[in-house]
């Protein structure tokens, strides 16, 4: 029966949401004709040791998903072809996807490499009308970009539950959540599956007495909030329930890179250069971006061991890869200390390096100090941030590493290239860094 309760206001349908199955396999399916209708793993490294980034439609079958390591996905299924990562075409994929939507409806949010998410016009959001848009989309991307890349579509009257329906069938779904549908038709989901509740969260949850979302939405929206804790709390009962709610604003606070190394190549001085790479990779994105950073994170994972160690330092207010690079070699006999302090010594899985404290460059005046000799301590940040913006540009003309700072000898370092993360697609200037 629908929600006949007063404190609800009208819910229409309002949002479509598309995402891509399978999405990396998919493309690498669609580039690879003999990968058709087989079980894909594509993996960052070549190394049994390293995880899955993606599980193709056939893969999944057999258990294997995002996260699985590679030995174990190898015996889960025999016959599993395991194929790199090759993150620019992702997002070359991704911009065509994102241009063919819209061709039929404007495209309001980017949520990943493989998602986004579109509000619906008047004429757009009945439900015969949004189910002919979404079939005409995903014909459309089937078409024009590959037939292997096919998508599951929700529709609903906000964006949370939109993507909560394209979830509900796939692959090649399409799931409507009408307001006479809620919340009774989200009782069979678990709380993991709504985004932003992970274990801490559901565990807080338990506390208070709610173990599902039947539990959740049956609480008055002010009791759910307190149980949800901080401000806003009320916002996920309204959510469940239909409720188009304004989007909060969100700004960027960090900017960084992290790097699962090869097994090769985990001691002290491999490490120590994959980490000058990825604080230079961060270091020019800032700049790209127009911002600066007050603080450098440098944090890794032994092997065998989930937690993270995680050193920091302040920075002055900067964008220039020497400065970021001068913290870096601050903190980096810390990560040895701690290293060679642990049984089976000095042996890291991941290493990453995060700019944090970032704020943009806004009004800035030219350095009172850039003319005096280029070797006065106060002139020499002006010519070294001059020179990493000259280093930017020689890169982007002429490919990565035409020109670094430091060494990039020593034997073959592991390929630091530009990584998908899950809610942020790279431009296309970052595989240049």
């Amino acid at each position: 029966m629908p929600d006949e309760s007063p404190l609800l206001p009208p819910r229409p349908l309002r949002w479509l949401f598309l995402d891509l199955n399978s999405y990396f396999a998919s493309v690498e399916q669609q580039l690879q004709p003999a990968l058709r209708g087989r079980p894909v793993l594509v993996a960052p490294v070549d190394s049994d040791t390293t995880v899955a980034i993606a599980a193709s439609v056939e893969a999944k079958r057999y258990g294997i998903s995002t996260g699985t390591p590679v030995w174990e996905a190898k015996r889960l299924c025999r016959d599993l072809i395991v194929t790199p990562a090759r993150h620019k075409k992702y997002v070359e994929f991704h911009d065509a996807i994102v241009a063919e939507i819209w061709k039929h409806i404007p495209v309001t949010h980017v949520c990943s490499i493989d998602e986004v998410a579109c509000r619906l016009l008047d004429n757009e959001n009945s439900p015969e009308a949004a189910v002919a848009l979404a079939r005409r989309i995903k014909a459309g991307i089937r078409a024009n970009i590959g037939g292997c890349m096919t998508s599951s579509v929700g529709i609903a009257p906000n964006r949370l539950l939109a993507k909560l329906a394209s979830d509900m069938r796939k692959p090649d779904g399409l799931v409507i959540l009408a307001a006479a549908d809620l919340p009774h038709r989200l009782f069979d989901l678990s709380l993991r599956d709504i985004a932003g509740i992970g274990a801490k969260m559901e565990r807080r949850l338990a506390q208070d007495g709610i173990n599902d979302i039947r539990q959740l939405c049956e609480r008055r929206p002010r009791d759910a909030g307190t149980a949800w804790g901080g401000t806003n709390g009320d916002r996920l009962w309204y959510l469940l329930h239909g409720v188009d709610l304004p989007e909060k604003a969100t700004q960027s606070r960090s900017i960084g890179h992290s790097h699962v190394l090869s097994p090769g190549k985990r001691g002290v001085e491999p490490v120590r250069l994959t980490a000058r790479r990825l604080a230079l990779k961060a270091a020019s994105r800032l700049r790209r971006k127009s911002y600066r950073s007050r603080l450098l994170v440098l944090h890794a994972r032994f092997e065998d061991d989930k937690s993270t160690w995680r050193a920091s330092i302040k920075l002055p207010a900067t964008q220039d890869s020497f400065a970021v690079l001068a913290g870096l070699e601050a903190l980096y006999p810390r990560l040895v200390v701690a290293g060679r302090n642990r049984p089976g010594d000095f042996q890291i899985r991941m290493i990453g390096v995060t700019l944090g404290e970032i704020e943009p460059v806004a009004g800035e005046q030219e350095s009172l100090f850039g003319l005096l000799d280029p070797d006065d301590p106060l002139a020499r940040e002006t010519r070294t941030l001059s020179l990493s913006r000259a280093m930017d540009r020689i890169n982007e003309r002429f490919g990565r590493n035409a020109v670094s700072v430091g060494p990039l000898h020593g034997g073959r370092l592991d390929r630091v290239g530009t990584k998908i993360a899950f809610g942020r697609i790279p431009e296309l200037s970052e595989f240049h860094e």
